[in-house]
């Protein structure tokens, strides 16, 4: 099998005091991301879909969020690692699309910096990653701003 598509989804509750850690990079707000590591929901959203694509289970299998080495990580070094293990197994990277679902702020700005770091620690072409946004139009708990979700999909070449 040459090719290989995973899909990834996450959700971070949303809290004062904390950093929205979204893409990479830190965005000002009065609300932020809660997790055991950073909470950047969409690197984790791709990381699960990486680890689908390649069979190689998900993120909690990976990085445990009952384990203490993860705590508050960046998890640029778990997307850095990730990508080791697709690499490890065979995959290179062809495209990844995710998008974003938070009611604000609007991240519209801050999109072409999350590309640049992210297709950085992948070691792939700003092209090759597509980063989306949008709102659920006040329905729900994004609505709420109780929390972010992010959705990914990627496909995998076989080298």
């Amino acid at each position: 099998m040459p090719y290989r598509i995973g899909i990834g989804y996450d959700v971070h509750r949303l809290g004062t005091g904390q950093s929205l850690n979204l893409g990479g990079i830190v965005i000002p707000n009065d609300t932020g991301t809660i997790g055991h590591s950073d909470a950047d929901v969409l690197i984790h959203a791709i990381i699960d879909a990486l680890l689908g694509a390649a069979n190689l289970g998900d993120i909690g299998t990976h990085f445990p969020d009952n384990n203490s080495d993860y705590k508050e990580i960046d998890s640029k070094i778990l997307l850095r690692e990730t990508n080791e293990l697709i690499r490890k197994s065979g995959y290179s990277i062809v495209n990844i699309d995710s998008t974003l679902c938070l009611q604000t702020p609007k991240i519209k700005d801050y999109i072409p910096g999350m590309k640049k770091k992210l297709s950085s620690v992948l070691a792939i072409q700003e092209e090759q990653l597509s980063v989306k946004a949008t709102t659920t139009e006040k329905l729900g708990f994004v609505g709420r701003q109780e929390g972010v979700s992010a959705q990914a999909v990627v496909l995998l070449e076989k080298k």
